[in-house]
């Protein structure tokens, strides 16, 4: 049984991932973070000792913060807290996001900065434990003081009022809410944050399949390797490019019978965008995916709360640090950016069935006419494609005031987020008809075999899916291939040939 220490400071993305998917994991409370929050917490009970007036512990919240609240009522307030801003509304997240944010949640509270008691931390574990995560709707951020109407729904589990996935909910003795805890449990951006570091986990092994996408197009469209030469990156040395290069290279090796085959005399002067720009955009996608990686691990090692307790230094902080717009910008950055990928993808596919390009049978059908060929895969790419631009259309932009002015700049990164994730799952889909129409035209290319990675590739696709020699239903490939895409099949077969392959 695989067992996880939080401590506030070291969640990665591959640890997260292995934590969120794990089965019958345990998580615990590092030592060093319980004398942290122990000492923070008995920092702020003495401020509330002394009748000291400090926001969200014994005032009102929001534009409400102006009012005081006695001690008698305190508890009574975190509780009307949970239970009001609990609004969201909508499908509920899957369960592993759920997971995720109650991960985050915890990782966040362990830093000693929010003044909680460690029983709060300890009954989120115990509920991760129990393997019981709450039903968590997924409409209803705005990313301002954090994720507050979905991290409610999370806190409304704790205190037993909520919906949950598991059988032994009535098991667990609900927590009850001293001062300020209600606050801190929904003052962050564990949800957007979640959500994004699931998505960019899938992502990766999606950058990494486009190269070979790409190879294959290029192979299946006698491309030239000219473009990928490393003098070329040498000249532009933004981070993402010369890997690419080296990736193409690699999964289509020094040489093939089809590259030789049409090497000396190829009319063609200069190959389509699509194809010899690929290290250019492959390479900014790469590069983007990067950046968005370091600041969602960045978000899920931070202090969100407001206020913050710093005991060594004898302060409570009043501060924004809840704000969504660093996990915002990120996650409409690698959006638009995978977005690209998959348009690409699908220029290439434009590629194969056009004669004037491709140089092979129209639509690459045998017996066209007769047979549409992949007339329609190209057309149900654009489709995906045209819906993912819509959904790349920033978030982050849209602010609107909220709660009477007082919050008047708001992230929209949840929003964000689930927007990247449906764009996430819309590219595998164009990803697949990419390879479908490939290994169709590397077949008509045939007995000249592609190179070795390549031909992995392909034998691979080809154990699913055989060559078209009439119409069939090609969803059903599509299906297929995008089965071995989300497996990872894909990769991992032409990685064995030729090793990892660059992020």
């Amino acid at each position: 049984m695989k067992k996880f220490i939080l401590n506030g400071h070291d969640i990665q993305l591959e640890t997260f991932h292995e934590m969120v998917m794990s089965q019958h994991a345990t998580f615990q409370l590092a030592d060093s973070a319980r004398s942290e929050i122990q000492k923070s917490r008995q920092y702020i009970e003495g401020r509330i000792q002394n009748k000291e007036v400090m926001y969200g512990v014994n005032t009102g919240f929001g534009a409400f913060s102006s009012v005081r609240i006695s001690d008698s009522e305190i508890e009574q307030l975190q509780k009307n807290l949970i239970r009001s801003h609990s609004m969201g509304v909508g499908e509920p997240f899957t369960r592993e996001q759920s997971k995720g944010m109650m991960i985050l949640r915890a990782n966040t509270l362990a830093r000693g900065h929010s003044g909680v008691r460690a029983e709060v931390i300890d009954k989120i574990l115990e509920f991760l434990n129990a393997d019981v995560i709450p039903v968590i709707p997924s409409q209803g951020s705005v990313g301002a003081s954090g994720d507050l109407a979905p991290l409610s729904h999370l806190a409304l589990a704790l205190i037993g009022e909520g919906e949950v996935w598991g059988n032994d909910y009535k098991k667990i003795k609900p927590l009850e809410l001293k001062a300020k805890e209600g606050l801190s449990l929904i003052n962050g951006c564990q949800v957007m944050t979640a959500v994004g570091l699931l998505a960019l986990y899938e992502a990766r092994s999606l950058v990494k399949l486009a190269d070979i996408c790409g190879a294959m197009s290029l192979e299946g469209l006698r491309g030239s390797r000219k473009p990928f030469n490393p003098l070329i990156a040498q000249t532009r040395p933004h981070a993402g490019e010369a890997p690419t290069a080296r990736n193409l290279m690699r999964v289509m090796a020094e040489k093939s019978e089809i590259s030789e085959s049409h090497a000396v005399n190829d009319h063609r002067v200069q190959d389509a965008y699509s194809l010899r720009c690929m290290p250019a955009v492959h390479g900014a996608v790469k590069m983007a995916l990067s950046y968005a990686t370091k600041v969602l691990e960045t978000e899920a090692n931070s202090s969100t709360d407001n206020p913050l307790v710093f005991a060594d230094a004898g302060l409570i902080l009043s501060c924004g640090n809840f704000h969504g717009m660093p996990v915002a910008h990120a996650m409409d950055f690698i959006g638009m950016a995978l977005c690209s990928l998959a348009s690409i993808s699908h220029e290439r596919i434009s590629k194969f069935i056009s004669t004037q390009m491709s140089e092979l049978p129209p639509f690459l059908a045998p017996n066209g006419g007769l047979n549409s060929g992949h007339m329609i895969v190209q057309v149900a790419s654009a489709s995906l494609v045209s819906e993912n631009k819509v959904l790349a259309h920033p978030a982050s932009v849209d602010s609107m005031p909220t709660s009477a002015e007082k919050e008047d700049h708001v992230s929209m990164g949840t929003i964000a987020a689930r927007k990247f994730v449906q764009i996430v799952k819309k590219a595998p889909n164009v990803f697949a008809m990419e390879i479908l129409a490939a290994t169709q035209a590397l077949d008509m290319l045939a007995p000249l075999k592609p190179a070795d990675g390549v031909l992995a590739a392909f034998e691979l696709v080809r154990q699913k899916v055989p060559f078209a020699k009439e119409d069939r239903i090609f969803a059903q490939d599509v299906k297929a291939i995008r089965d071995l895409i989300l497996s990872d099949e894909i990769v991992k077969a032409v990685e064995k040939v030729i090793g990892p392959l660059e992020l």
